[in-house]
């Protein structure tokens, strides 16, 4: 168990998240097959998309059950980023449908308020760190990370939360249950803070 696995179920921005990787890791891989699942000793889910798409995605490729199985019965870190966070939840809310999600993080996702700027948030916004975490480890509070978002994930228990921002209204930004992150911005297009967080998830034991 020694490769570092990024999943791959067509999703958009993956390329810069793998290149990033493996600017730490030399055992970086993009794949859907099960024995790079089985060899992982950590699990990176990125992307930008839909929530209905990716869970369909995931189940069409046999991933889902066994993304499950990592996380709850072998304790395999997971990183969720963007679209890949908000799968952790239990349930989603995106083209007018209520979609199970993966459950690792108990909650929902559900669209952002559209007031008084539109939506998607597009750009780079304050991370307000609410709670210490290996995760930021060399990571200065209300420093500026980027994203691009619709829809904003909200826990079940308000413990997880680890980090909050704001477009219009204060929304999770980064969360964590055990050793499973999820992450609403983009640590790789987040410059050198944002390689940082990376470089920080791959630590952790």
């Amino acid at each position: 168990m020694n490769k570092i696995l990024v999943i791959d179920y067509n999703t958009g921005n993956v390329d810069s998240v793998v290149k990033a990787l493996k600017l730490y890791e030399n055992d970086v891989v993009f794949s859907f097959e099960k024995k790079d699942l089985d060899s992982a000793r950590k699990i990176i889910l990125p992307g930008q998309g839909s929530y209905d798409q990716a869970i369909d995605e995931l189940q069409k490729k046999n991933l889902y059950e066994e993304i499950i199985k990592k996380s709850t019965q072998e304790n395999i870190p997971i990183m969720g980023i963007c679209l890949g966070m908000q799968i952790l939840s239990s349930y989603g809310y995106e083209n007018n449908k209520k979609t199970k999600g993966l459950n690792i993080i108990p909650g929902h996702v559900k669209k952002m308020d559209e007031n008084p700027y539109p939506l998607p948030n597009v750009g780079w916004s304050e991370v307000k760190i609410d709670k210490q975490d290996i995760i930021f480890d060399e990571i200065d509070n209300n420093q500026d990370f980027y994203f691009i978002h619709s829809y904003k994930f909200v826990p079940d228990d308000n413990n997880c939360i680890l980090s909050t921002s704001k477009y219009n209204s204060e929304f999770v930004s980064m969360l964590k249950k055990e050793k499973n992150y999820g992450i609403q911005f983009h640590p790789e297009k987040s410059l050198k803070k944002g390689l940082k967080i990376l470089q920080n998830f791959l630590k952790i034991k």
